[in-house]
């Protein structure tokens, strides 16, 4: 028997599968990769050596207003450990700076007080500058051009208020923007909803290009490249982490040339050929990143890779917060079938958007493909089976519904976790 221990929430998940039935385990290779520093010595190395830039010592040294736009609570970026140096680092030169921390949220709800504090410490939380991105507040926003699949550009207008704009953030697989981190703290991070809505349209997402782990062609990630550059993104801090939400690889300096060595590193550990089962069980990587239905989406497209067709995926996700979003959840609740939904927004042109809708379509896509089973004792299970998923309170009882779908003698893929790996051949 080949045991199994599965991030959920804040805990861990247990699965047994019998070796004749194991077809095989993808897990990325950042597990086993040490990076013989500490954290912060990483974070320290990183800025002291930046990639195709000046240092953040240097940059800041004559400004009066440095912006930092930083991850939300919906992302693991150990502000706690990057912050600090990032501070420390700008007051190394000048002490008498302005500097604004700005929480990209993207359009996702602000982050509460109480998300601030365990995101930063209660020091940085309570005694520094921090301003929660508002993508729905048309008069916070600035415009900054036309991004070049024609969409307008309105972003926060901190940019326009400060003269050094920097970013902290991460690099993981991203289900259609390539990668995480770099620009994507721009667009969506710091965008108005209409820019955003725009980005995410259904022919970006249907678009081959538009895919985990691939930057060349994609269309999501040009228009997001170009955002950034107009924002005037002139440094950036990304860290890659494991499993246990720690540092093992810092990357600082130019918007582009950084973000590309991060993704490189990224793609090295993360990459994984495909093994295809009847049943995938996977998870959206435990907390905080399984807080709802709309971020697992992420992990069902690994178990989407995967898969057979008519076969069935089980992911563990708390989805403690529900679903996410009442656009997406609509998107999904009010068709028939997945079938209907995914027709239904695949035709949907950019300039007429709707909220959530990418992830929707994403989620219809992988439900036209197999059968999807939440593992979820934190969700409403009614809620789940409106949106056509099918749910489960254990991985003992997924399996045996899916089990009753494809057989007591089906194949099993298992992927710890479902958004740390690129499964591609």
């Amino acid at each position: 028997m080949a045991n199994f221990s599965l991030p959920y929430y804040k805990e861990r998940l247990s699965l047994t599968v019998e070796d004749s039935r194991l077809a095989g385990v993808l897990t990325s290779r950042s597990e086993d990769y040490v990076a013989g520093r500490s954290q912060t010595e990483l974070v320290r190395d990183a800025l002291a050596n930046p990639i195709s830039a000046t240092p953040l010592k240097e940059l800041a040294k004559d400004k009066k207003h440095v912006v930092i736009i930083s991850s939300d609570h919906t992302r693991p970026v150990p502000s706690r450990v990057t912050m600090p140096v990032l501070l420390e680092e700008i007051r190394s030169t000048n002490s008498n700076c302005r500097i604004t921390i700005l929480v990209a949220t993207g359009m996702h709800r602000p982050t509460t007080k109480e998300e601030l504090v365990d995101k930063y410490g209660a020091d940085i939380a309570e005694s520094e500058e921090i301003v929660v991105h508002n993508a729905y507040a048309d008069e916070e926003m600035t415009f900054k051009g036309i991004l070049p699949s024609g969409g307008e550009l309105w972003i926060n207008k901190l940019v326009d208020e400060c003269d050094l704009l920097i970013s902290e953030g991460f690099i993981e697989p991203h289900f259609f923007a390539g990668f995480s981190g770099g620009r994507k703290s721009v667009l969506p991070g710091i965008a108005s909803k209409k820019t955003v809505l725009w980005n995410h349209n259904a022919l970006f997402l249907a678009d081959g290009r538009a895919r985990t782990g691939n930057l060349a062609g994609n269309p999501v990630h040009e228009d997001m490249l170009y955002a950034a550059k107009q924002a005037g993104l002139s440094f950036i801090l990304n860290v890659v982490i494991n499993s246990e939400k720690e540092v093992i690889a810092a990357f600082a300096g130019d918007l582009t040339e950084a973000h590309a060595k991060g993704c490189e590193f990224v793609a090295s550990l993360a990459r994984v050929k495909p093994i295809p089962a009847d049943i995938v069980v996977t998870t959206n990587g435990g907390y905080p990143l399984d807080q709802n239905i709309y971020q697992t989406v992420k992990g069902m497209t690994a178990g989407e890779a995967c898969v057979r067709e008519g076969g069935v995926i089980i992911i563990a996700s708390s989805c403690m917060d529900g679903h996410g979003g009442e656009f997406f959840y609509k998107l999904l609740a009010d068709q028939p079938t997945a079938k209907a939904a995914f027709d239904a927004i695949n035709g949907v042109k950019p300039q007429d958007t709707q909220f959530d809708q990418w992830e929707a379509q994403i989620l219809a896509r992988v439900l036209c493909r197999a059968t999807v089973i939440l593992v979820s004792k934190h969700c409403d299970p009614q809620m789940i089976k409106d949106m056509h998923i099918e749910h489960a309170f254990t991985l003992e009882e997924a399996m045996e519904k899916a089990e009753a779908i494809v057989g007591k003698n089906s194949s099993v893929t298992v992927i710890p976790d479902g958004i740390a790996v690129i499964v591609k051949e």
